[in-house]
């Protein structure tokens, strides 16, 4: 009997789901050029103790001399207030930038920052150059990727699933 049940259970039909799933993915990413330009502003303080204007004179001021350039520093003239006493006195100046005509600024030529403006605070990022760039994923599942240039990236996978329930 034992052996009559071990042979049925051998010869009986398996019921069993079996999922295979296949995904396979190629990017390619080629970077923009970019430039970011700040304009660094014209600054002035000064500070102290003991010290006056001297008479028909001011404390230093900016001026602008033009609608488009930085402004400038108007040196002005200080006195010890009380002559023998100590005192303080202290200045600083930051030049600025000018302002760039309308329409001027960045050229980009072949993903590269050709002239930029030229103020303060300027960080540029040139683009990427995609020159032999290329990726696939063929259906065997075979994956060729061919690096770029500067500023490109290249990703690709490929992935099987089976599932047996």
């Amino acid at each position: 009997m034992k052996r009559f049940l071990l042979l049925l259970l051998l010869t009986a039909p398996a019921n069993a789901d079996i999922n295979i799933k296949h995904t396979a993915s190629a990017s390619l990413k080629v970077d923009g050029a970019a430039v970011q330009a700040i304009r660094v502003p014209s600054t002035y303080a000064v500070s102290g103790n003991n010290m006056k204007v001297t008479t028909g004179e001011h404390f230093g001021k900016l001026t602008a001399p033009t609608a488009t350039a930085a402004a400038i520093l108007d040196v002005g003239a200080m006195e010890v207030n009380t002559v023998g006493s100590a005192f303080s006195y202290s200045e600083s100046y930051i030049q600025g930038d000018a302002i760039p005509a309308i329409g001027s600024g960045v050229d980009v030529s072949g993903g590269v920052v050709a002239d930029m403006p030229a103020f303060g605070n300027t960080v540029v990022t040139s683009g990427g150059v995609a020159s032999t760039l290329a990726g696939s994923v063929l259906t065997s599942g075979v994956i060729s990727i061919t690096a770029g240039g500067a500023g490109t990236t290249a990703t690709s996978q490929s992935s099987s699933e089976i599932n047996v329930k």
